[in-house]
C-alpha cells in the first residue's frame, strides 16, 4: 500500500465513500484488505493441494483475488490518505508472503516445471526459488539499516517489475497445472507451460538485478 498520497487532492471527508474507506481507527478499508490478503493465503495453499477436478483453478482465483486486493488497497488508501504505520507494516509483509507461499507450493509439484523440460527444470526451479528468497531478505535488511539512518529506500522500476513477472508467472504455472489435469499432452498445455516458465525465469532475472541495484544506487547507507 503506496503512502505517495497527493496532498494536492481535496477530500471530502463527510461523503459516504470516505466514511466507509476510513472506516474506525487503524483499521480503515486498505489495512482490511490488506488482512484479508493475508488470511487468503492459507485458503490458496488449501485449493492447492485439495485433489478434485479443477482444483488449480480455484487456487488460481483466489491468488489473483489476492493480487487484486494489493492494488485496490492501494489506489483507496493513495485516493482517501488513509496511510498508516499498520499498512506500511502489513503490505509489503502480504505480497512477500503471498508469492513466497506460491512459489513454494509450486515447486513442491515437480511436475510444474519437468512437464516438458526434463528432471533439470526443477533443481533450476528450486535454484530461482531460492535466489528470490534471498534477494528478498537481503533487501529487507538493508532498508533497515537506510531506515535506521533516516533513508528511505523507495521502489524501483526494475523491482515493480520484477513483482509484476512473478505474479504473471505464478498465474501461467497454475493455469498450466488446471490444464494439464484436465487436457493432458495438450498443446495449449504445453504452450502455457513453455511461456509460464520463461516468465519465471525473467522474473528470477529481474529480482536479481533489482537487488543489485537497490544496493548500487543507495551503497552510501552501508558508508554511515
Amino acid at each position: 500500500m503506496s503512502d505517495n498520497y497527493d496532498r494536492h487532492n481535496t477530500v471530502d471527508k463527510n461523503s459516504r465513500a470516505y466514511k466507509i474507506a476510513a472506516g474506525g481507527g487503524v483499521m480503515n478499508l486498505p489495512n482490511k484488505l490488506t488482512i484479508a490478503r493475508v488470511v487468503m493465503i492459507p485458503v490458496f495453499i488449501l485449493f492447492f493441494y485439495l485433489e478434485f477436478s479443477g482444483h488449480y483453478f480455484v487456487a488460481l482465483a483466489v491468488f489473483a483475488l489476492a493480487s487484486f486486493t494489493d492494488m485496490l488497497d492501494g489506489k483507496i488508501a493513495r485516493k482517501y490518505g488513509l496511510v498508516t504505520n499498520l499498512g506500511k507494516f502489513l503490505d509489503p509483509i502480504a505480497d512477500k508472503v503471498l508469492v513466497s507461499s506460491a512459489l513454494i507450493v509450486l515447486v513442491t509439484v515437480p511436475g510444474f516445471f519437468t512437464a516438458y523440460l526434463g528432471d533439470w527444470a526443477i533443481i533450476a526451479g528450486g535454484c530461482c526459488v531460492a535466489v528470490i528468497f534471498a534477494r528478498e531478505l537481503i533487501v529487507s535488511g538493508f532498508r533497515m539499516v537506510a531506515a535506521d539512518s533516516g533513508i528511505v529506500i523507495a521502489a524501483d522500476k526494475i523491482g515493480k517489475l520484477k513483482t509484476v513477472t512473478q505474479d504473471i508467472s505464478v498465474v501461467l504455472l497454475l493455469v498450466f497445472g488446471g490444464l494439464y489435469e484436465l487436457i493432458a499432452e495438450s498443446v495449449a498445455a504445453e504452450v502455457v507451460n513453455y511461456v509460464a516458465l520463461v516468465m519465471f525465469a525473467l522474473s528470477a532475472l529481474l529480482t536479481v538485478l533489482s537487488g543489485v541495484n537497490y544496493i548500487i544506487k543507495n551503497v552510501q547507507v552501508l558508508k554511515v
